[in-house]
């Protein structure tokens, strides 16, 4: 086993850039969103929340390749083949690319549709065509950086990912001030902004791998669709967790257009923006530990992996406690930053359902990071089941449950129902991979003796 202390080391190396990473992504909308509640209205900002089901699952894709492709190339730089590592980094970032071409052509030849399927209504589809229309073109911008800056993390460079998104955060935020308050450029100067900032963090991760500093660089390759097949099944379960996004706002919007009314859109939209943050945080601590669990299971140190999962899950219990306590305080000065007090009633409903949302906050870092762990071991269906459940199959019946039981307010309260029920079985599913990492020290400890 690794030193204690250089295990410590490696965890804040590797957790701290990929947390902030993921926050820098979250921020992307919510900057938006915020510039836009205040420069354009709140039919924009509703509009730009309609909008966030089509970001995730770009973002969603880009993880599925990522998170498949970082593990395996781990994993083989691990057992000293950077030969073959080398080629599996250059047919991910390939294939993303080629995707990315794909997407972008089949979604603005859909727009309007895919409007309407979001949940435009008459109010907010010009705000979302704008919008959208804007975003799509840089949709390959989206896809390849997020996966060139995962794997220059497995390159041995996560300071370089910090540094990227920061680059790309700081140009968003400039650009959305300029863009949206200074110009009235509207929902479409803060696209603009928000594509602006992606194209410069792809523009520092790409120049850092043709410069071939590290063990990774491109090379040429042939078209493996068994590894492809494999990156694919491995990142399913944080592909499942991002896309679980889209798909639960996609539902949720739907749900309150029903239940409540269009009005309430605005609220879920701030409260919306608050968990993509803290659920990206426990992505960011589940991706984190992921490069180094994979590289030592890689190197059969099962003493080194069980020390990083604890770590991991001590961060993910203490992040949703401060998460918690921090929206149940200061639920007025954060609804405050979208939504204007002048609005008392649209501010008091809004603050009322951020806190009773809330205390999902307090589960949903066990569950993440659970399923990230499996996928760092290669167990792609205990982390599907997590995933899957949280994501979609689970939280998706306990909404209508919890509607037809208490209608509108069901709908706030669903979500921590939600994370409960996953977390029972996602401890059994967690207690089988320990133990299964257990008998393999065993079984290796037989074979040696």
């Amino acid at each position: 086993m690794e030193n204690t202390k250089d295990l410590k080391t490696q965890f804040k190396k590797y957790v701290v850039p990929s947390v902030t990473a993921m926050w820098v992504f979250s921020l992307y909308s919510m900057v938006d969103g915020i510039f836009v509640s205040k420069g354009v209205g709140s039919d924009a900002l509703a509009a730009v929340n309609i909008s966030t089901p089509y970001i995730n699952t770009i973002f969603a894709l880009s993880i599925l390749f990522s998170t498949g492709a970082t593990t395996i190339v781990s994993m083989t730089l691990g057992n000293g083949d950077n030969k073959k590592a080398n080629e599996y980094f250059t047919l991910n970032t390939v294939t993303v690319s080629i995707l990315s071409a794909i997407i972008i052509i089949f979604s603005l030849f859909n727009l309007d549709k895919l409007a309407v399927f979001l949940g435009a209504t008459n109010s907010t589809i010009d705000y979302v065509k704008e919008y959208l229309g804007t975003i799509i073109l840089f949709v390959g911008f989206y896809i390849v950086s997020y996966s060139l800056e995962v794997l220059i993390k497995s390159d041995g460079y996560p300071h370089l990912a910090t540094i990227g998104v920061l680059i790309s955060a700081i140009t968003n935020i400039v650009l959305d001030y300029i863009f949206v308050i200074q110009l009235n450029y509207g929902v479409q100067g803060a696209a603009f902004a928000t594509g602006i900032a992606r194209v410069l963090s792809f523009s520092f991760f790409f120049i850092h791998f043709l410069r071939k500093k590290g063990k990774l660089q491109f090379v040429k390759f042939k078209f493996d669709f068994k590894i492809l097949k494999r990156i694919i099944s491995i990142g399913i379960p944080d592909f499942t967790t991002e896309v679980s996004l889209a798909i639960v706002v996609l539902i949720f919007n739907q749900s309150i257009l029903r239940v409540i009314g269009e009005d309430a859109l605005v609220s879920y939209s701030v409260v919306c923006y608050i968990n993509i943050l803290v659920l990206t945080t426990m992505m960011g601590i589940s991706q984190g530990i992921q490069p180094i669990c994979s590289y030592y299971y890689g190197k059969k140190d099962n003493k080194s992996v069980l020390a990083i999962l604890n770590m991991g899950l001590k961060s993910a219990k203490i992040s949703s406690i401060v998460a918690f306590l921090i929206v149940v305080i200061f639920a007025k000065p954060i609804v405050l930053m979208f939504i204007s007090n002048s609005d008392k009633e649209l501010f008091t409903y809004t603050v009322n359902n951020l806190r009773i949302f809330s205390f999902a906050f307090l589960v949903m870092g066990y569950n993440v990071v659970t399923a990230g762990f499996c996928v760092s071991i290669d167990k792609p269906i205990y982390a599907g089941a997590v995933s899957l459940g949280r994501g979609m199959v689970v939280i998706i019946a306990t909404l209508g449950l919890m509607v037809i039981l208490f209608g509108g307010i069901g709908i706030w309260i669903s979500t921590f129902i939600s994370e409960v029920i996953v977390m029972v079985y996602a401890r059994k599913i967690l207690l089988k991979c320990k133990n299964d990492i257990e008998n393999r020290k065993e079984d290796m400890e037989l074979i040696e003796a």
